[in-house]
């Protein structure tokens, strides 16, 4: 391949990042800044001329954009800072214990080139290795038309090695630091991984959603084991660097590296030692004169919604789950499996957790049904006839309604806290509650975990009010309620005086001199700014605290309209009063941050349709003016999703639906795309649908510390507009994919005994759900906003349900739904979108033919002898449909009276 202009400097590379290195120590003509450039398989490839390490890789076409750092490379020259190319190594002479540690980015020296026929570069890289009992060789080339990177190991001592450690650093541009939200969406990537062994790979998309995607795929030889990070640890004396660590800040602009662990049985064993690893860990021995290549290939995707096609084109094992890869024990899953090599045998760890049967193939697909039987994380091992191994990752579950109702009874007992004697006044309420120590945690250094606000403090409580929305019961209800209109209302919320609706940032606070002995614990740092004096948390311009109690007061209007003798202490009236005042309050008085989308914010959209369809006019036309002058603002915005944060992930759903609901489709289009670069769809149930997070730890986890966040809240609330956008075009399965992965990923964070957790840490050291509750409310937030059961005809999988079990009867298509509320349904081929104000669906048939559909209720209760129905056709240019059951027209829906028998209504196409 030519290359194109060699010995280029790197001040041709302007971006910076401040405090990265001492430009005076690597001045921009250094030599160790020449960096030689390749045309090579669709990518203009740099390579730093004295280390062969990757600078620039960028993809044709697309104006320069780069998947590699280039930018920082010059602030990124001095030891320890890693590039792609380099090699992490852990090894030792079999028999001996101790391990020994290796990194080609640790100590650098200039390689040896070599000359390898057809290699854009190649070098002995052994002398960066410092005195490994190795040699190392590295090629970059281009064959059968895709870049390549292939390492040679080889061991040309008199002992046999055995490598515990082998990483290969990926070094993509995830770093935000010192660019705008406009150049970080249009100049920065997010990567993901699929740790599937053999099959696994990772994607590196870009963060405004444009195409191409990059592949890294393995070759013979070099699994994606484990995703291990690579964090900034530097010596204390002299910021020396340390070994495996890259002295790049990590923090809220920037995630940190990782590496793609081909063997770590050395770190699984010692460092890790008594985690459960996604796989089962390795290490290989080189005996004396053995040899070892190892490889990586980088492909583009036209998109991300072509990945797996992308993957099967270039002879890629493909693993597509449906519904996904969380299992509840009623509700079956499908596997489908494409390869090139068939499968000879399946295997499931822990023994027992799945069944897996084969079941007929589809269109060149393989397909196997998976039942979960036991609760918790379950790995299914596919081996191939050609010997090659992959993993999918599963989480099984109790059913979905079994989880809920279990999160609801431990919210209202184990986290109910009615001291009299608290001296901030904080009961009754639902509190943040910490796993480990069995008890609420009643005095977090970080003032609002133990406030009852913001999202570490007020989870708990949203979770609770959202859990009756849309399965309420009596006793929980008098607790909510009991709360909402005592704690809620009067203390963490301004109840009359000017500043009425108001919300507080905590209502505990720091404040030793008037507090009584023992209120806080002397062993915590109440030293930080995160323990607010009194003044600050009493403070109303928080914006996102407005949010949680808005949905709370919703919440209990719906259950106050729909339901009988439910809601005691508060008329529908109230409710829906406190709801639309909050609001405006936000308005009135946190302007600051409403110029931001916010988490939850899509109820501002209901409680504005409820406040119309009520007739409450003059409240729906403030409400209305009020959200319009900030999509408006949003409207002329490139990318109208900034945040308090330099980047962040939570205020997109909001903004798609504001943009959608004033008729701005091009930039609900554009948000939509962006949601689609940091939430993927991957063979693994930790990352399927797991929207980017990795500083909420911080703010409200146990073990506080940035690392990659698997189902953080914002997995079901950037669900939202992504299953809107699938409603208004069925075609877009990967909406679907990546949407139900975020809803189901809300139902993994609680335990078996109904203990929501904030999130999982994702780093091997941990591999746990964090200890406290923290800000997993909004989570549950979105699925109860959202969750639904879907009805699909898949073009390759043929009838399909998402949330339902789905067989065919005489023609006609019945789903089962078995989502946690039943109260939502859509047939994807009709474009009917079916919801229930009260009421359960029991199952839906469809006829395809005719489009027919008979919707089956459950029978009666108590609180629910008349079913609500609404339905709207949402697909373009699909037929409308009508009622065709006699029933009456009541509070906006249609009014079905329900007996002690299940109850069938009937729909028809006009």
């Amino acid at each position: 391949m030519p290359r194109l202009n060699a010995s280029v400097l790197a001040v041709l590379f302007a971006l910076g990042l401040s405090g990265a290195a001492h430009a005076a120590d690597t001045p921009w003509n250094s030599p160790d800044a020449r960096i030689d450039y390749y045309d090579a398989a669709g990518f203009t490839v740099g390579l730093q001329d004295s280390s062969q390490t990757l600078v620039a890789l960028q993809p044709k076409g697309q104006g320069g954009f780069d998947f590699a750092p280039s930018g920082r490379f010059t602030q990124r020259l001095k030891d320890g800072y890693y590039r792609l190319g380099d090699i992490d190594l852990r090894v030792r002479a079999v028999g001996v214990d101790a391990w020994s540690d290796y990194s080609s980015a640790f100590k650098r020296a200039p390689v040896k080139a070599l000359k390898v026929k057809g290699a854009l570069a190649a070098a002995d890289i052994t002398p960066s290795l410092n005195g490994i009992p190795l040699t190392v060789s590295r090629v970059w080339a281009v064959d059968h038309g895709q870049l390549t990177l292939r390492f040679t190991l080889s061991n040309p001592g008199k002992t046999a090695v055995e490598i515990g450690g082998l990483g290969l650093p990926m070094i993509f541009d995830n770093i935000i630091a010192d660019r705008t939200l406009e150049q970080a969406h249009e100049q920065a990537s997010f990567y993901d991984p699929y740790v599937g062994r053999d099959a696994g790979y990772l994607q590196v998309t870009r963060l405004n959603g444009h195409g191409p995607a990059l592949l890294v795929v393995p070759e013979k030889n070099t699994p994606f084991e484990l995703y291990k990070p690579i964090l900034d640890r530097t010596n204390r004396e002299d910021r020396s660097p340390v070994i495996y660590n890259d002295p790049m800040r990590r923090g809220m602009v920037f995630e940190g590296f990782y590496d793609w662990m081909v063997a770590s049985k050395g770190f699984a064993d010692t460092d890790w030692k008594g985690v459960q690893q996604w796989n089962e860990t390795s290490s290989l021995v080189l005996k004396v004169g053995e040899t070892r290549t190892i490889g990586l290939r980088f492909v583009l995707s036209p998109s991300v919604r072509a990945i797996e096609d992308t993957l099967a084109a270039n002879s890629r094992p493909v693993a597509v789950g449906v519904p996904g890869y969380v299992v509840p024990t009623d509700m079956p899953a499908d596997l489908f499996l494409k390869s090139p090599s068939a499968v000879k045998t399946i295997a499931v760890y822990p023994a027992g957790a799945l069944d897996v049967v084969k079941a007929a193939p589809t269109k060149g697909w393989q397909r196997y049904t998976l039942t979960g039987k036991m609760d918790g994380r379950a790995r299914v091992t596919i081996t191939y006839a050609d010997g090659s191994v992959q993993t999918v990752h599963y989480l099984v579950t109790k059913p979905e309604g079994q989880v809920v109702a279990d999160m609801g009874k431990f919210l209202t007992t184990k986290q109910w806290f009615d001291d009299p004697a608290d001296p901030f006044h904080r009961g009754p309420s639902i509190m943040t509650y910490d796993r480990d120590e069995k008890k609420i945690v009643t005095d977090d250094p970080r003032v609002w975990v133990s406030g009852l606000s913001d999202e570490g403090g007020a989870g708990s409580w949203l979770a609770a009010a959202m859990k009756e929305l849309d399965n309420p019961t009596p006793d929980e209800m008098n607790k909510v309620e009991t709360f909402a209109n005592q704690t809620l209302w009067g203390k963490i919320q301004v109840s009359d005086g000017e500043h009425q609706y108001g919300v507080h940032k905590s209502i505990f606070y720091y404040d030793p001199k008037n507090m009584p002995a023992g209120t806080y614990d002397p062993k915590k740092d109440w030293s930080t700014w995160t323990s607010w004096s009194k003044e600050g948390a009493d403070d109303l311009g928080r914006s996102f605290n407005y949010v949680h109690a808005a949905a709370t007061w919703w919440s209990l209007y719906r259950v106050a309209r729909y339901h009988d003798g439910l809601a005691t202490q508060g008329t529908w009236q109230t409710y829906l009063k406190r709801a639309t005042g909050t609001i405006e309050a936000m308005m009135r008085d946190a302007p600051y941050y409403t110029q931001f989308g916010q988490m939850e914010g899509n109820v501002f959209v209901s409680i504005l349709t409820d406040l119309k369809r009520e007739g409450w006019t003059q409240d729906a036309d403030t409400i209305e003016t009020l959200m319009k002058g900030r999509a408006d603002q949003w409207a002329k915005e490139p990318y109208p999703f900034g945040s308090e944060m330099p980047w962040d992930s939570t205020g997109q759903s909001e903004v798609y639906d504001w943009m959608k609901y004033f008729h701005h489709d091009d930039k609900a289009t554009a948000t939509r795309e962006v949601i689609l670069a940091y939430d993927p769809t991957i063979p693994h149930w930790g990352y399927n649908g797991s929207a980017r997070r990795f500083w909420d730890f911080l703010y409200a986890g146990k073990q506080s510390r940035i690392e990659r966040q698997l189902h953080h809240y914002g997995s079901s609330n950037n669900a939202i507009p992504l299953f809107e956008s699938y409603r208004d075009d069925p075609s877009d399965f990967h909406l679907l994919q990546v949407a139900y992965g975020g809803l189901m990923g809300s139902l993994t964070n609680v335990d078996s005994d109904g203990f929501g957790s904030a999130a999982f840490h994702s780093f091997p050291d941990a591999m746990h759900f964090d200890a406290i509750s923290g800000d997993y409310g909004m989570s549950f937030f979105a699925h109860a906003y959202s969750v639904a059961s879907y009805l699909v005809d898949d073009p390759r999988f043929g009838w399909i349900g998402f949330g339902g079990n789905v067989e065919t009867k005489g023609g006609r298509v019945v789903m089962a739904p078995k989502d946690s509320a039943r109260t939502r349904v859509f047939i994807a081929p009709a474009g009917l979108w079916l919801t229930l104000d009260a009421g359960k669906v029991q199952a839906v048939a469809y006829d395809p033919k005719s489009g027919k559909v008979e919707l089956t209720l459950d029978p009666a209760d108590a609180h629910t002898p008349t079913a609500y129905v609404n339905f709207t056709v949402t697909k373009a240019n699909a037929r409308a449909y009508k009622m065709v059951s006699n029933v009456t027209q009541d509070k906006g829906a249609y009014a079905v009276s329900l007996s002690a028998a299940p109850t069938t209504i009937v729909l028809t196409q006009q």
